[in-house]
């Protein structure tokens, strides 16, 4: 069975956000346990496991993300890894709808190499900060905002983009204070930067310290920002060590998540699950 490890929002190896996409042959999934044990072996953020559903229903494909420590509800980046990996392969093209604990999900293949996540928008809301935030963090916050329950993490709006740049969290405190995570973000400092905005994300209840290039805070950042920059149609830096590049258009309900992404690894899971 293949195992392919992708980077995602990123056009070169070695950036963005690393996935292991594993395709089944089988129309089930195997047993929980057996994908966390593959997702813990692999232990980058997130594996994604999906297999091919039956012609003529409502999803072509179902799909299922796990982190090296728990399966997940929704993922942006290894979506665009499964989505690279069954257009390279042949496996399907075009528009590629998805079975998952989020509801049906949308991949769409462009002549580019980029693909087009479509995903739930997730409205930010004004929240008071938990005790114990800012030392957590290590900087003051200027706002704090509710995601909404699909994402379930706090959306932090630092000073500027230096500020969220320059952040080291304590991260047993943050996971002591969260729910699940924390999505720092700020305005581009330069308007010419090719960006509108940077952020990075931090969930180490899920035993992520620092996620590279988070796809699913989009869906928060693009409602956020596009109310304050005044346009729908964005693009956002995560400033991690590794970095990449989200352009989100935001389309009401729905937030489209744009980015192009590169296989690293092609290999051989030898285990059966």
């Amino acid at each position: 069975m293949k195992i392919r490890i992708v980077d995602a929002f990123t056009d070169r190896p070695f950036a963005g956000n690393p996935a292991g996409v594993v395709l089944l042959d089988s129309g089930t999934f195997p047993a929980a346990d057996r994908l966390q044990l593959v997702a813990s072996e692999v232990n980058l953020p997130e594996t994604a496991f999906a297999h091919p559903l039956p012609p003529g229903g409502e999803a072509d494909w179902a799909l299922r993300w796990f982190t090296p420590t728990t399966e997940v509800d929704l993922c942006g980046h290894a979506t665009l890894a499964t989505a690279h990996v069954l257009r390279t392969t042949g496996a399907a093209s075009g528009t590629v709808r998805y079975a998952t604990r989020m509801g049906i999900l949308r991949t769409t293949a462009h002549d580019d190499g980029t693909c087009t996540l479509d995903f739930p928008t997730a409205t930010p809301t004004p929240v008071p900060a938990p005790p114990g935030l800012t030392d957590a963090l290590g900087a003051a916050p200027l706002s704090l905002h509710d995601p909404g329950q699909h994402l379930g993490d706090l959306l932090v709006e630092m000073a500027d983009e230096a500020a969220v740049r320059a952040l080291r969290p304590d991260f047993r405190a943050l996971a002591a204070c969260t729910r699940q995570g924390v999505i720092a973000t700020a305005a581009a400092e330069d308007p010419t930067s090719g960006y509108d905005f940077v952020s990075r994300s931090f969930f180490p209840g899920f035993g992520i310290d620092e996620d590279p290039v988070t796809g699913s805070a989009h869906t928060a950042l693009a409602p956020f920002w596009s109310a304050r920059l005044g346009r729908d149609d964005l693009v956002g830096l995560q400033a991690s060590a590794r970095s990449g590049l989200v352009r989100t258009s935001l389309r009401g309900e729905r937030t489209l998540l744009t980015g192009s992404a590169v296989t690293v690894i092609d290999g051989e899971l030898l285990t059966g699950l």
